[in-house]
């Protein structure tokens, strides 16, 4: 297998990238065009766009666009699919086609439907299609059904899905976030009684030292890279933790910087690479050397926190050979993060799914805060905690109310305002949604946006899930994987507007808390394209007849932010936005002083055990990761250009683990778990011995149902795994 290795990540290629994508997409200018618009970024929650321009970031920095940006804009500039496509492409072809493959194929026009023995999608009218659905939700009931929605949604749409869902009975209302961050949402509720970040964009500025833990933010989320490199650029100082070594968390050639562009930055001052699982432990042996080293911020801890006696103990009874065999990472180098951790007076400790994706999630994020309090990094300017979250909305989603769980004071205004009687009982999430489905307690589904089916864990089974409800309803731009795998035994798919195609202007919130107005536009493509709140408008005007309640009328965004504002008082700012147009940080959850949204006011240490050596006949710990080629489950290209890989059914691996093993670079060989098996090629790889990497989703169909049980996020990041020699092809 012949791969090509690069020196640093970005540069000329990722320009000539973005010239290819605009050529694709209509032409430069028409393409600048529409990534200038006042809309906020299709992409990651680090955010950008808005009233400031679509290539600005709320503190007003241009030019604000990544690799991302410039894959999701292409994709939906691309054309539309025709009827005679689905005419002759049978489902068993979407079958055969991979996330990429799919991808590329252009934009949904209109209305489709695939019902009991068909072998074809087929267009249907858009009245058609609600009479498909009005019949399924009448016929059903309250528990026998379920909302879900992506990141990518609206604010608006969002808030009016979950209302609806409300009304109807259910409280079977989830998100993605429970395969992403939703660990991130319980440890921070249990740290600092808030779920999000602590900090703003401006924190970052005021920094000296990030450590960035399992996350790969030069793939994912690449414009936080110019924020790191601008740490180090004033002295501070940048720790990578992951067991990857990824080229762009090393050195980055920054576009938009001259000298960057020419001679690259250097992006980490120390690089860890623990074994997959290994994080609690790392970070108890950062806090014990912390401790031993008395670089602790014993005045702040006292005055602010609780439960530091525990967290003093555990750490005291733990030896050093127990955390050092655990982590995997050398001694030496923890003292190095320690010594960096000890001269540094402001900290930022920011992780993604690397974190969140174990079995253990909550308790890896409860581990690296402890090591925040230690240090009194939280509660003052240019310190504290940011997940880094993936999809451009799915924090402004959550905050919405699309959960399965309500907080009381929330439900109490909702119920005040609209005709909804809440049940006494939280809903299902995401996975339990599943399970209810495998189990046939699922007769219809409304997906808005998103790949449920490619964001499960153990595919087989999450295919065979959905494929037993009666009725499921795909609100989508595209085609992808569920809609060929996950399909219902009647089917409905209904494009829709992406949000620089909307009429009306829609919200979104950043990862930082930050709220932006999205003008909309005019779609990039024709066809019978509804937006996202028209179709979910007109679905409650259906299926809710008798509620006296004035569904249509919802179909008017202004109408939905004045709604929003009297239910969740954080966001009261939105009943004036379509006249001020002023975006706005949503009070409450950045905290500049140490006094926290906790009953007491204080933040909390947790006390966390390490998690049992695995057992069994692997000897491997498998992570599945996302490739520079694509963002969350959708793929744009094949090829992974930083980590060298030209192809996706590949299995990276250690290179002592490689020699040991007898394997070389492209030997085939067969991937075991203990629900599947998967034939890829060796690809030896900068990664911590005893640990495996593949591609996600096409690796979840070796991902088992193993649950985080307080955040139900599936361990998509610490799969026992084997490796088995197969014959050359």
């Amino acid at each position: 297998m012949s791969r090509i290795r690069v020196k640093a990540a970005g540069g000329f290629p990722a320009i000539l990238y973005t010239f290819r994508k605009a050529a694709e997409a209509g032409g430069l200018f028409r393409f600048f065009v529409r990534m200038a618009s006042k809309n906020a970024c299709k992409t990651c929650a680090l955010g950008m766009g808005g009233q400031k321009g679509g290539m600005v970031n709320e503190s007003g920095h241009f030019p604000e666009f990544c690799k991302k940006s410039v894959q999701a804009q292409a994709g939906d500039m691309q054309g539309g699919l025709t009827e005679a496509f689905f005419f002759r492409t049978p489902i068993a072809q979407l079958d055969a086609m991979s996330p990429a493959d799919l991808e590329k194929l252009g934009r949904l026009t209109f209305p489709l439907i695939a019902e009991p023995g068909d072998s074809f999608y087929r267009p249907i009218s858009w009245n058609e299609a609600y009479q498909k659905m009005e019949t399924a939700y009448r016929a059903s009931t309250p528990e026998r059904v379920f909302f879900y929605s992506s990141g990518r949604a609206s604010n608006e749409a969002g808030f009016l899905m979950q209302l609806v869902g409300r009304a109807y009975g259910t409280a079977n209302i989830n998100n993605c976030s429970y395969y992403c961050h939703q660990a991130s949402g319980v440890a921070l509720n249990m740290v600092y009684g808030s779920g999000t970040a602590s900090v703003a964009l401006e924190d970052l500025k005021s920094s000296d030292l990030a450590i960035v833990a399992g996350a790969n933010p030069a793939s994912n989320h690449p414009r936080l890279i110019t924020q790191l490199v601008d740490l180090r650029s004033r002295g501070g100082k940048v720790i990578v933790i992951n067991p990857l070594k990824e080229l762009g968390l090393v050195r980055f050639k920054i576009p938009s910087r001259p000298m960057s562009l020419l001679f690259g930055s250097t992006v980490s001052d120390l690089y860890l690479q623990p074994r997959v699982g290994g994080d609690i432990a790392l970070y108890k042996a950062l806090l014990k050397g912390l401790m031993e080293s008395g670089r602790l911020d014993r005045e702040y801890i006292r005055a602010y926190t609780i439960g530091w006696d525990e967290i003093e103990k555990d750490i005291r009874h733990t030896d050093w050979n127990t955390l050092l065999k655990a982590c995997g990472v050398p001694r030496n180098q923890i003292d190095q993060a320690v010594a960096l951790m000890a001269n540094a007076r402001r900290g930022i400790l920011m992780w993604a799914m690397g974190l969140t994706h174990h079995a253990h999630g909550v308790d890896n994020i409860l581990a690296l805060s402890n090591v925040a309090l230690s240090q009194g990094w939280l509660g003052r300017p240019g310190t504290g905690l940011l997940p880094i979250r993936g999809h451009s909305n799915v924090q402004g989603i959550g905050t919405v109310g699309v959960a399965p769980y309500l907080k009381d004071a929330f439900a109490k205004r909702l119920a005040e305002h609209f005709p909804v009687s809440l049940p006494s009982q939280p809903g299902l999430d995401t996975h339990a949604c599943l399970v209810a489905a495998a189990a046939g307690e699922i007769d219809a589904a409304f997906l808005l946006g998103g790949n449920l089916y490619g964001s499960a864990p153990d595919a087989a089974w999450a295919g065979d899930a959905l494929r037993k409800i009666p009725l499921t309803v795909y609100v989508s731009t595209k085609l992808n994987t569920g809609h060929a795998h996950g399909r219902g035994q009647t089917t409905l798919i209904l494009p829709a507007l992406a949000r620089d195609e909307e009429a009306q202007s829609t919200t979104q919130e950043s990862m930082f808390n930050y709220v932006r107005l999205s003008d909309g536009g005019k779609p990039a493509v024709a066809g019978d394209i509804k937006s996202e709140v028209e179709i979910i408008a007109r679905l409650a005007t259906r299926i809710l007849p008798d509620s006296g309640f004035d569904w249509a009328s919802l179909s008017s965004h202004q109408k939905l932010r004045e709604a929003m504002s009297a239910v969740i008082p954080e966001l009261d700012s939105l009943k004036e936005i379509d006249r001020t147009r002023q975006e706005f940080q949503i009070p409450g959850r950045t905290f500049h002083e140490p006094r926290f949204a906790t009953v007491d006011g204080k933040a909390h240490f947790h006390v966390t055990p390490l998690p049992p050596p695995t057992e069994g006949p692997h000897e491997f710990l498998l992570m599945t990761l996302r490739s520079e080629g694509q963002f969350n489950s959708v793929v744009y290209e094949e090829e992974d250009f930083y980590r060298g890989n030209a192809r996706r059914d590949v299995v990276m691996i250690s290179a002592p683990d490689a020699r040991r093993l007898g394997l070389s670079e492209g030997t085939r060989v067969e991937v075991r778990t203990e629900i599947g098996a998967m034939p890829v090629v060796v690809s030896i790889s900068d990664i911590s011995p005893g640990s495996l990497a593949m591609y996600y989703p096409e690796a979840n169909a070796l991902v088992p149902q193993k649950l985080d049980i307080r955040s139900k996020t599936p361990a998509f990041k610490s799969v026992p795994a084997s490796l088995h020699l197969l014959e050359p092809a």
